[in-house]
């Protein structure tokens, strides 16, 4: 695993920040015989601060539009109207690109 990050702050009322993160190929099971994917991940967030109290930000997830999981398992599974469980690898895939807007005040 690897991440790289990149935060801007106190620029006047402005700060921000970037971050890349990398998760290697790993194993799903105990011998590494079936591995995962590797996945990568670009986040990113800039803010804005209105006098003491008030704080605007803005995050952005997956801005790269990436298509890989967030998470591997593997293990037997069966359907409906299968005759028998088939080993294979399942996943939780990443989330889609997506943003979050925050409006905070402190006391």
């Amino acid at each position: 695993m690897a991440s790289l990050a990149l935060a801007l702050d106190k620029l006047g009322p402005w700060s921000g920040a970037l971050q890349l993160r990398y998760v290697g190929p790993r194993p799903l099971i105990e011998d590494n015989s079936v591995r995962s994917q590797p996945a990568t991940t670009l986040n990113g967030r800039i803010g804005y601060k209105r006098g003491k109290r008030l704080k605007l930000e803005l995050e952005g997830f997956n801005l790269a539009k990436r298509r890989s999981s967030a998470i591997d398992y593997f293990y037997a599974s069966r359907l409906q109207g299968e005759p028998g469980a088939v080993e294979d690898i399942h996943f939780h895939p990443t989330e889609a690109r997506s943003f979050r807007l925050t409006l905070s005040s402190s006391f």
